[in-house]
């Protein structure tokens, strides 16, 4: 954060509190925690990563749009985006995403964070989560305060029952939780929870990097 004092309300500097805890077990798990204290900071501190004409991608993420993140991305000129929208064919996806594993930053957001510091995502095709196990060399994940969980039990069940059923109706997707609201542990062709991905730890040192936000963002 800035160092312009702000009057924080109880559940902001509730926020904060549980933010520098979760981040000091980031620091044990060989990744870089940070936390801003609204969206607009959050974009801001995100920009400062990245560096003139470097190739940049990003999984689908609510939080992303929220903040106003890709928008910033796409019309700037400072950097080489690559966008699987722009991706037509299966031939042009299969080639984009070859591009897109190799690029310079990756962002996404986090399904869940546990208090002790692991990452819980749960994909559908797996390509979100297979750029945060390895490939782009730094990944910045954007998540909101809201996404904060106990354990990775609770984590998942998070993912399942809040999460995957907005995402299944925004996705159009036929499944039995985008019209009944909750998991059903569907086997469905459109199921968008096929990969499910804990990361407990960073094998590279500070290649991901979190940033928590003390706002409510995403599903």
């Amino acid at each position: 954060m800035d160092d312009l004092e702000i009057e924080l309300t109880p559940k902001q500097e509730n926020y904060q509190n549980l933010a520098e805890t979760i981040i000091n077990k980031f620091n044990t798990r060989g990744i870089e925690g940070y936390y801003c204290i609204d969206r607009e900071e959050a974009n801001a501190k995100a920009k400062r990563f990245l560096t003139p004409d470097s190739t940049i991608s990003w999984g689908g993420s609510m939080t992303l749009s929220e903040i106003g993140l890709i928008d910033d991305l796409k019309e700037s000129d400072d950097y080489i985006i690559y966008d699987r929208a722009d991706a037509k064919t299966p031939e042009e996806k299969r080639e984009l995403f070859g591009k897109i594993v190799t690029s310079d930053y990756y962002f996404m957001s986090s399904n869940a964070v546990t208090m002790d510091g692991e990452l819980v995502n749960i994909d559908g095709t797996g390509n979100r989560v297979a750029c945060l196990c390895h490939g782009p060399e730094n990944v910045i994940l954007i998540v909101g305060m809201n996404k904060v969980v106990k354990n990775v039990e609770e984590a998942i069940s998070r993912v399942r029952n809040i999460a995957a059923p907005p995402n299944a109706v925004r996705l159009s997707k036929n499944t039995p939780c985008s019209k009944i609201g909750r998991c059903a542990d569907c086997q469905s062709d459109d199921c968008i929870c096929c990969q499910t991905v804990i990361t407990r730890r960073s094998a590279i040192p500070g290649r991901i990097k979190v940033i928590l936000v003390g706002e409510e963002l995403g599903y």
